[in-house]
């Protein structure tokens, strides 16, 4: 991997904790990153942070350490019961949770602090269990964190620091309800110390930390532009039909190993998995609807090489922490400026170079001015050579099948006993036979002619209400009863 974007501040210079820095020195940390030269002096002194870094910059270090520290030189609050946490860290996406408590062990090797993790999608009773058993730093998803925190099995009345980790992630999954939820349930802001990072600092994001952090300091690191001076950013202009013969050009003659494709829908997602795989390209998508042992096995093998291609919609990709990914392709532009930054982010991490590559086709072109606003420069344009355009079979965005249309469905038998004989089949000719059939028998039955003829009795019927075949019906049902003596015989 390639080595961070550093400066000349080491890590022994802070006046960390011995265990601390054994923890680092083994991982292999000496000097700080911008945003940890910026952010962890304060931090270290108590300060709350409003920190704006994007994914890959070294922020998760900065408040694992400061969390840390602080927990390690300073006594816990008096009350403090074994199962109550004495930090809370919130992450949006499963993922990002994941990989926080795996740094978190990494620095904390020595440190003897006990790390808990809760997320939703797998593991509800050992995380529980976990939970019960008391540990000192609690990292977690929110919705998880309410359930357990609901059921009495933690308090939060103990935790003397509380990081929000992707703070404006939070607001585009509809968590912040969740967020403020169980920040009122935290000691006041004065008693705790706060530190918040986004890849924004947008309105919503200082509201909040205005709301539940001690005059946040803000810190940001310098750049000529939001997204990372590493990342070679390029876009094309293809029609509909050029995107993928495109994109498969371009990996071919990119050599892109390790790829991320971002698609805007579940459905495109699947079907452009299944033509990249079909040329030869080992894919494999990641939707919202993949459950999360399948995703986590998914990125290993992704993370492992065996899959060479990630086809995934911006919710599914929220958070991942991949490393190496050499190239990144927006399939679709993203309506929000913001996800354009976070997925060109997945590239050129700590410090190491990536390309994004995007296609602005007639449907999502729209986006491209709102997307280099939000970044304050233009996106360099690249022309759609023919040589590019490689020959693959032809691609649709096919929809689901309706229901009617399926082969042997309610369109091919069930139209006549379920549309127009639905008012004759209770006593039509249709439903008699040489055998009392029920409804749902009769239904399934493969002849066709029945069908036929009952959709003609009902017309019949519906168009002369005083003749014809409805008289007859009613005869030939009273006849069983009007004969209640044996016809001859019977006599004498």
């Amino acid at each position: 991997m390639s080595q961070p974007v550093l400066t000349d501040v080491d890590f022994h210079s802070l006046g960390l904790h011995p265990n601390l820095l054994r923890g680092l020195d083994e991982a292999g940390f000496h000097r700080l990153t911008p945003i940890q030269a910026l952010a962890l002096p304060p931090a270290l002194q108590g300060e709350d942070i409003a920190g704006q870094a994007q994914t890959g910059t070294g922020k998760t270090a900065a408040f694992l350490l400061a969390v840390m520290q602080r927990l390690l030189t300073q006594p816990a609050m008096a009350d403090r019961r074994p199962t109550d946490p004495r930090a809370l860290i919130l992450a949006p996406t499963r993922e990002l949770a994941i990989q926080i408590h795996k740094d978190a062990v990494l620095f904390g090797a020595y440190s003897e602090l006990k790390l808990g993790l809760a997320y939703g999608g797998i593991d509800y009773d050992k995380q529980r269990r976990e939970l019960e058993a008391g540990v000192d730093i609690l990292i977690g998803t929110p919705g998880r964190l309410i359930d357990y925190l609901k059921q009495h099995v933690y308090s939060l009345r103990s935790a003397e620091a509380v990081v929000m980790d992707e703070a404006d992630r939070m607001f585009d999954l509809g968590f912040i309800k969740d967020v403020r939820f169980l920040l009122r349930r935290c000691p006041p802001r004065e008693q705790r110390q706060g530190m918040l990072f986004s890849a924004t600092l947008s309105y919503r994001v200082m509201e909040l930390a205005y709301e539940h952090m001690n005059e946040a300091r803000k810190v940001e690191v310098e750049s000529d532009s939001i997204t990372a001076a590493q990342v070679t950013q390029k876009v094309y202009f293809p029609a509909s039909e050029e995107k993928l013969p495109l994109l498969v050009g371009l990996m071919k003659r990119m050599d892109a190993t390790r790829s991320i494709v971002f698609v805007n829908t579940k459905h495109a997602a699947e079907q452009i998995a299944n033509r990249l795989n079909q040329v030869g390209l080992p894919t494999a998508v990641l939707s919202g609807d993949v459950p999360q042992n399948k995703r986590q096995t998914l990125l290993g093998r992704f993370g492992k090489g065996e899959v060479a291609i990630l086809v995934a919609t911006d919710v599914a990709a929220r958070g991942l922490h991949i490393p190496d990914v050499s190239h990144v392709f927006n399939y679709d532009l993203p309506q929000d400026p913001e996800d354009y930054v976070h997925r060109i982010g997945r590239t050129a991490r700590f410090g190491a170079s990536g390309d994004a590559v995007s296609f602005a086709c007639e449907r999502y072109a729209i986006s491209l001015p709102d997307i280099e606003a939000y970044i304050e420069h233009k996106i360099p344009v690249a022309s759609v050579d023919p040589e590019l355009l490689v020959d693959v079979p032809a691609f649709h965005l096919s929809k689901a099948p309706r229901r009617d249309d399926r082969p042997g469905g309610r369109g091919r038998s069930g139209g006549g006993g379920r549309s127009g004989a639905g008012g004759s089949g209770r006593g039509g000719r249709g439903r008699r036979g040489d055998r009392p059939a029920s409804a749902d028998q009769s239904s399934s039955e493969p002849s066709t002619p029945a069908p036929a003829e009952t959709q003609g009795a009902a017309s019949t019927t519906e168009g002369t209400p005083a003749d014809g075949a409805a008289p007859k019906r009613r005869r030939r049902r009273r006849r069983p009863a009007a004969a209640p003596t044996p016809p001859a015989g019977g006599e004498g």
